[in-house]
């Protein structure tokens, strides 16, 4: 058995049917991020365990809830609210623990886009790592993401899961990726000025993860890059056989580039006054909210905080 924790913010569309897919296992834990919606009450409702966190950054949440909640397996899987557990998915997960050959896994998302499945143009199998030991792996930050760090190998999972990315609607997918366009423009910046295009493994990289992440440190310093981000994905990737939503999708993520360029100008002639927010809603509580005891968990919502 593994245990499973699902990290969540403003989420009340979401997780319920993120929760009851991930009922497989008889360990699961929901860290909130204060959600000023019913996301915290709704969680509640199940037979699992809900606490919440003050949330500086998606890096030292995921290491701060390894590090700090208790789980009844050591091997935990992450889910976020807007994808599923499936029971192929946690039957491989379980026996990829029990074998001990490596201490994390990457497991590949089905990008779920107006009511299909995006294969082509969202670069499928695009891998994650979200099965771990938790005392063997920790996260860093990096852009608006975080990136794994671990003491010792890794595999690949051959079931994937399914990730409706735009599940609570266009607009709320707009304002995300406002807030994202600003952390991924710095660190562009820092990119720019600290490091080079790896080659090597742009071309021979022993993995699917080390040859995005280079081709992510080219595509930093390639001109017109939502131009070339669009024709990649739409003619190069194969996104104009995804129909409508295909074309579509990477409309997006050429718009989603477009706004990470425009802010590394504001970074680069001083005209930073968006790049000032913070990255997520504040808590006026840095602290951690203690875990509230299982059986009496419905009468024990923390108080609401501040949001954006």
């Amino acid at each position: 058995m593994i245990s499973i924790f699902i990290l969540t913010h403003n989420e009340e569309l979401d997780i319920a049917a993120c929760i009851e897919s991930a009922l497989v296992s008889d360990d699961v834990i929901v860290v909130d991020s204060f959600s000023c919606d019913r996301t915290f009450p709704i969680a509640q409702q199940y037979p699992i365990r809900a606490i919440q966190h003050a949330f500086e950054s998606h890096g030292k949440q995921r290491t701060w809830m390894l590090r700090n909640v208790p789980t009844k397996h050591p091997w935990v899987y992450i889910l976020e609210a807007d994808e599923r557990m499936t029971p192929e998915l946690f039957n491989e997960c379980v026996a990829a623990a029990q074998s001990g050959q490596h201490v994390g896994y990457y497991a590949a998302e089905r990008v779920m886009f107006m009511n299909q499945w995006i294969r082509r143009s969202t670069q499928y199998p695009r891998y994650q790592l979200r099965l771990l030991d938790k005392q063997q792996v920790w996260f860093d930050d990096y852009g608006h993401t975080e990136r794994e760090v671990c003491e010792g190998t890794t595999g690949f999972l051959q079931a994937t899961y399914p990730h409706y990315t735009c599940s609570k609607g266009f607009g709320r997918w707009l304002e995300k990726h406002n807030r994202y366009s600003t952390d991924e423009a710095q660190e562009t910046i820092r990119q720019l000025s600290g490091h080079g295009v790896n080659w090597r493994a742009l071309v021979w990289g022993s993995s699917e993860v080390e040859r995005r992440r280079a081709l992510k440190d080219l595509s930093l310093r390639l001109p017109l890059r939502p131009l070339v981000r669009f024709i990649y994905m739409y003619f190069f990737l194969g996104g104009i056989l995804d129909g409508r939503a295909g074309f579509n999708w990477c409309m997006l993520q050429a718009f989603y580039e477009y706004l990470i360029t425009l802010k590394v100008w504001e970074l680069q002639h001083g005209c930073t006054t968006d790049i000032q927010l913070p990255t997520e809603p504040p808590s006026p509580d840095p602290a951690t909210v203690a875990m509230p005891n299982p059986a009496t968990a419905h009468n024990t919502i923390p108080s609401a905080n501040s949001c954006v």
